[in-house]
């Protein structure tokens, strides 16, 4: 499914998690690495306005839809793909490398939130091997020399899946240059995938998720922070929608 906006076009290449884990299985057993990018409507008015996070998406080799208003714009457009949400693609990504004998990284967050949250997947996927972990320093450089040395001491630890929760638009920035300087590493970029885990940040309940109010749950919990993250998607979404049904 392409989604295209004013200044940018993503084709959504991977439409449901089968999928999804055929591809990045095939990618582990000849270690071919792979960038994982999760697509919503705040990477929406990211890429409409930043032509640095146009050039990350553009090196993104696995793109899924995340949040229920890309669900219903591919539906539009005819092609109708399945909800990925990052957060809920830890687990299976890590039973699978479990299960394929691939060793993992986590990347983000803080030190006690990705050590609790490896705690957690080892408990979710049994055998599973986290051979590297590295909280960033404040203000990090996704692309800059600190990420250079980071991605060097990832690829010297053997992993060939990384989990990446710094938020967008790092994440896929370091995604981007991951696949430069350690061409056998699956990044995926999964936001606050891990600090679920850990227990440092609450998901809304099932219930909420169920009937697509998600971001009304996290919106109460930090009006200041999201009002107006929230506010630029909710103005992007009728044109992507409208552009979604010319192109059926």
């Amino acid at each position: 499914m392409r989604l295209t906006g004013k200044n940018f076009t993503v084709e959504i290449n991977v439409p449901t998690r089968g999928a999804l884990m055929q591809d990045v299985a095939q990618r582990f057993a000849v270690q071919d690495g792979f960038a994982l990018a999760t697509i919503n409507l705040d990477h929406v008015t990211k890429l409409e306005q930043s032509e640095s996070f146009r050039a990350a998406y553009a090196a993104q080799d696995l793109v899924v839809a995340d949040g229920n208003p890309i669900v219903w714009v591919s539906r539009l457009a005819g092609s109708p793909v399945e909800l990925m949400p990052g957060s809920e693609l830890v687990v299976p990504l890590a039973r699978l490398a479990a299960e394929l004998g691939v060793s993992v990284a986590l990347i983000g967050s803080s030190d006690a939130s990705l050590n609790a949250a490896g705690e957690a997947l080892k408990d979710a996927a049994p055998g599973l091997e986290i051979a590297f972990i590295h909280a960033p320093e404040y203000g990090f450089d996704p692309t800059g020399e600190s990420a250079q040395a980071i991605l060097r001491n990832l690829d010297a630890s053997g992993a060939q899946l990384a989990f990446l929760a710094l938020g967008a638009p790092k994440q896929e920035s370091f995604a981007a240059l991951g696949r430069t300087l350690a061409p056998r590493v699956g990044f995926a970029s999964i936001g606050a995938g891990l600090d679920f885990l850990s227990g440092a940040q609450v998901r809304a309940p099932k219930w909420v998720r169920s009937i697509a109010m998600e971001w009304l749950w996290r919106l109460a919990g930090n009006p200041r922070r999201l009002f107006g993250r929230y506010a630029m998607s909710a103005l992007a979404l009728p044109g992507l929608a409208w552009r979604s049904v010319r192109s059926r």
